[in-house]
Formats: structure tokens, C-alpha cells, sequence
């Protein structure tokens, strides 16, 4: 019986080159397969764009479009088959690494494809790379700390409503804010509402030719700054400043 190749998930991170970990490369370098997630929305993998810079043949390379469909069924069903897919590989013997955006396992689709992977193959060979978030890379291209002494901060998916975000900025010092996407118009009304948008950060494409970074949200047009990769930093009172 043929022994099973290797599994990587690899974080690459945000978006630009150089923040992958180094161990993470050489996983790379010994990969038979790459699998490089691109959105259905868009032309080119920002996954493959991270790793400008490292030498890999191109005919180790598959693109495959990812969904995001909100059904979770249809998530369970599309991942299931990708992962069916990498299985194949993996039996005859080749190692597979698939590239993810950020961290590998934080609001990322490796989670999806390492969990179905598993029940097709319990005893597979398997190690993940953890990845830069865009939350933190942010955070460094501003200068804006996630966290302070004892300040308790939250990091969610954006909710449903301005009812539910109020409660959790409430009852939290800071909100990390992803997958906001269509939701920022009335997000950034909120923010202006308990008037903290002064204190709040928003980063979108880190890193990319199209990155737009602002450190104060107070006039932030919703219109040209919503879109794929984007992430909100929401401090509900101004950073206390600290003497020796």
C-alpha cells in the first residue's frame, strides 16, 4: 500500500509579499501540488501574489475558485469536493499544500478543507503554518494597538444588525471587525452615532496596489472604501496615554 503524502495549510498572509514564515517556505519547496484559493469574484489569487518573490514552478500550481455562499450546506458540499479532490493526491503519494489568505485557521476556508480531508483520511500526515491576520497587520501599518494592559478585545465576523455591534463595542475596550463587506455604510453611521469614529481604523487590501488604510473613520466614504479584504479596528474610548 502507497504511503500518503504530506499536508500543509499554509497562511501567507494579508496581502503583501515576505510575510509568509520561513517555515512555511521550505513546506513549499517540497510540495508536489500548490493549491492556490481565488474568489469567484476576482481575476487573480491574492494568495499566489503573497508569494512574489519565491521561486515555484508554475506547473505546480492549481487555482481553484472558492465560494462564499452564505448557506452553509453549500459550503459543506463545495469544500467536501475540493477536498475529495486533494484526497487523490494525497493517496498517490504527493505532498499538497494549500495557501490561505491571513492566518490559516482564523475565519479562513482551510479550516473547511482540513475538516473534510480528516474524514476521508483520519490518519493523514498534516501539519498548518500559522499566517499573519489582516487585523494585525493593520494594526502595524497604523501604529494601532489591538490590546493595552487589561483591555478586553473582541474579534467577530460583522453582525447582522447595528443593535447587535452597539452591545458587543459596549462591552468590550476594542472590536475587531471582519467580513463587513456590503454592511460598512451603516456600520460607520454607528460608529459616528456613539461618536468613537474618530478613535476607529480601517484597513482594506493591505499591502495591495489598491490598499487604503485610514486611522480616523470620522469621514470615511462607505461607497469607495467597501470591498473584499477589508477590516475595521473600533476603539470605544481614545487610547489612554501612558507616562514613565
Amino acid at each position: 500500500m502507497s504511503l500518503l503524502g504530506t499536508f500543509w495549510g499554509i497562511g501567507v498572509g494579508p496581502g503583501p509579499a515576505g510575510y509568509i514564515p520561513l517555515a512555511a517556505v521550505e513546506a513549499l519547496q517540497q510540495a508536489d501540488i500548490i493549491y492556490a484559493p481565488r474568489a469567484h469574484s476576482s481575476d487573480t489569487s491574492v494568495a499566489l501574489q503573497c508569494l512574489a518573490g519565491i521561486a515555484i514552478a508554475q506547473e505546480r500550481i492549481r487555482e481553484i475558485e472558492f465560494t462564499m455562499d452564505p448557506d452553509r450546506t453549500v459550503l459543506s458540499e463545495h469544500y467536501a469536493q475540493l477536498a475529495e479532490t486533494i484526497a487523490v493526491d494525497l493517496r498517490a503519494g504527493l505532498n499538497v499544500a494549500y495557501l490561505t489568505i491571513g492566518d490559516s485557521l482564523t475565519y479562513s476556508t482551510y479550516g473547511y478543507i482540513l475538516a473534510a480531508l480528516r474524514e476521508y483520511l483520519p490518519d493523514l500526515p498534516q501539519r498548518t503554518f500559522p499566517g499573519i491576520t489582516s487585523y494585525a497587520a493593520a494594526a502595524s501599518a497604523m501604529g494601532w494597538p489591538l490590546g493595552v494592559g487589561k483591555e478586553r478585545t473582541l474579534i467577530l465576523p460583522c453582525p447582522e444588525d447595528a443593535a447587535a455591534l452597539r452591545q458587543d463595542i459596549e462591552s468590550h475596550d476594542i472590536v475587531v471587525l471582519m467580513k463587513i463587506g456590503a454592511r460598512l455604510p451603516w456600520v460607520l453611521a454607528l460608529l459616528r452615532d456613539m461618536g468613537i469614529a474618530e478613535h476607529c481604523a480601517f484597513a482594506r487590501r493591505i499591502g495591495l496596489a489598491d490598499e487604503m488604510l485610514a486611522d480616523d473613520v470620522s469621514d470615511l466614504c462607505a461607497t469607495s472604501a467597501m470591498g473584499y479584504l477589508a477590516t475595521l479596528l473600533i476603539r470605544k474610548t481614545p487610547r489612554e496615554r501612558r507616562h514613565a
